[in-house]
């Protein structure tokens, strides 16, 4: 007798750092149902997104493959090519239904990469993008960014819209128990990305006044290196006061928790329908929020709040209440959802899959690489730059800038760079060595500045001459206005 594969729901938020969640042991942040999938399945500790940007995370997510080599996918107006196999295709293949229910930032209703239907609206999807072209450099806005000054209690188009996607997930749940075929659901949520509003009875559950501030030494935004600086400038980042950064925080915090329900209510509807125990049940984001550390608000760029994320996954014969240190990618749980399915691997992957640590193999941990590669290829920098960890350091490399260098086991905060420091010179060639084996920072900017061209050339012929994109309007609750 064959054994049913089981049903697999992966929960994608936008803009969670798992610094910001009880699990992740932030001492504020309320986030009692992630705490308890937490309790009962494996938590990988350090784990990162492929690119700390919406549409090339989602789209290295959908396929496997680290940013550069998807065909498409690279900025937030790029686009993924149809021929892209992703792991939706893989599951339909053999056999799983497989629907996506909000938000995964594919700009085509009708073009759905392997899904079978889309059953809750994707918000961002539907908006327009400003174009990167970094042929003109890195612009500085010309007014500071309008989510630290927005944050506070009220309603938002985006939570009308992650409500419709709990409510479509639920009752996809509910029908999906009436049938024998093994199912497979991406439901993606808005929150808590900005706007900073949140529903008065989540924003409530906070004090402004207790909400702690980031970690800023004396001076330290002054030393910050280069390609940093330039990006604080081009999203409007001001040194906003410790009022407005508090306020702010209180938004970002009552909106995790907001998440936090939504992802209680989809576990409860797989209890109270009988499917819990044959589901597996994966948390990530795709992409996490600096919350004013380091100066910075957003994402894009490589500081760990912006590109670590959360990853619980519960089920599929892990060890509950384990955690996992070492350090993981999304194109590793994208090869661990297709081995989970029985699935087989798609072409040109570049992840391994995570089961073996997952479930506690032995040797499993030494057998593990232990590296992480990301990369980022959109606005806000004027040419590619990347990341590697490996073990306990972290490279951060761009063509314009010195190297970045950071021990992060003496040095979590990411505050002293030692990518001038003689003493471990011998760590940053290893690193860099490390990097460039798949990555040509040359070869790649090059074909993103062609990229780039060719879209302008496509703007202009559909809008007109329009002057440089403004990236730090995102964030303004107006209906009409992007917001990635």
């Amino acid at each position: 007798m064959t054994t049913r594969p089981p049903n697999i729901l992966v929960i994608m938020s936008d803009e969670h750092a798992p610094q910001f969640s009880g699990f992740g042991g932030h001492p504020l942040v309320r986030t009692p149902h992630l705490d308890r999938l937490a309790s009962r399945g494996v938590t990988f500790a350090n784990t990162y997104c492929a690119s700390p940007l919406c549409t090339p995370s989602r789209m290295s997510f959908m396929t496997g493959r680290h940013v550069h080599r998807n065909p498409g996918g690279w900025d937030n107006t790029s686009h993924l090519s149809l021929d892209a196999a992703t792991w939706a295709h893989a599951l339909r293949a053999i056999g799983y239904d497989c629907v996506l229910a909000g938000k995964q930032h594919f700009p085509d209703p009708r073009q759905l990469h392997g899904f079978r239907e889309q059953i809750a609206f994707d918000l961002h999807g539907s908006q327009s993008h400003g174009q990167a072209d970094w042929s003109q450099g890195v612009p500085v806005a010309p007014h500071p960014w309008p989510g630290v000054a927005q944050a506070g209690p009220g309603r938002t188009r985006e939570l009308d819209v992650d409500d419709g996607v709990t409510q479509a997930s639920v009752r996809y749940i509910t029908e999906a128990s009436r049938s024998d075929q093994p199912w497979a659901m991406h439901v993606g949520y808005i929150a808590p990305h900005f706007p900073l509003v949140a529903p008065q009875a989540y924003w409530d559950l906070y004090d402004t006044g207790t909400i702690d501030l980031p970690v800023i030494p004396e001076g330290h935004l002054g030393n910050l290196p280069g390609v940093m600086q330039r990006m604080r400038g081009a999203f409007g980042l001001a040194d906003f006061t410790d009022d407005e950064v508090r306020r702010a925080r209180h938004g970002y915090y009552a909106l995790c928790t907001y998440l936090d329900d939504q992802v209680g209510m989809l576990v409860n509807a797989l209890e109270a329908t009988g499917q819990l125990a044959d589901t597996v049940i994966i948390y990530t984001s795709d992409h996490g929020e600096m919350a004013g550390e380091h100066g910075m608000w957003r994402k894009s760029n490589f500081y760990e709040h912006s590109v670590r994320v959360p990853l619980i996954i519960a089920g599929s014969a892990s060890v509950a209440g384990r955690r996992v240190e070492e350090p993981v990618s999304h194109v590793d749980l994208i090869a661990t959802i297709v081995e989970m399915a029985g699935a087989d691997r798609l072409p040109g992957m570049d992840g391994s899959s995570l089961l073996p640590l997952a479930r506690g193999n032995e040797g499993a941990t030494a057998a593990w690489h232990g590296e992480v590669f990301a990369e980022y290829l959109a606005h806000g920098v004027a040419s590619p730059v990347a990341m590697l960890r490996h073990g306990r350091y972290k490279l951060i490399y761009s063509l314009d800038d010195p190297p970045i260098l950071f021990n992060l086991e003496t040095d979590p905060g990411e505050f002293r760079d030692l990518g001038g420091d003689p003493a471990h010179a011998p760590v940053l060639h290893d690193l860099r060595a490390r990097l460039f084996r798949q990555w040509n920072p040359v070869e790649v900017d090059q074909a993103v500045r062609r990229h780039q061209a060719e879209r302008l050339v496509i703007h202009r012929a559909t809008h007109g001459e329009t002057g440089p994109a403004n990236f730090a309007n995102v964030g303004r609750t107006d209906r009409d206005q992007g917001t990635v």
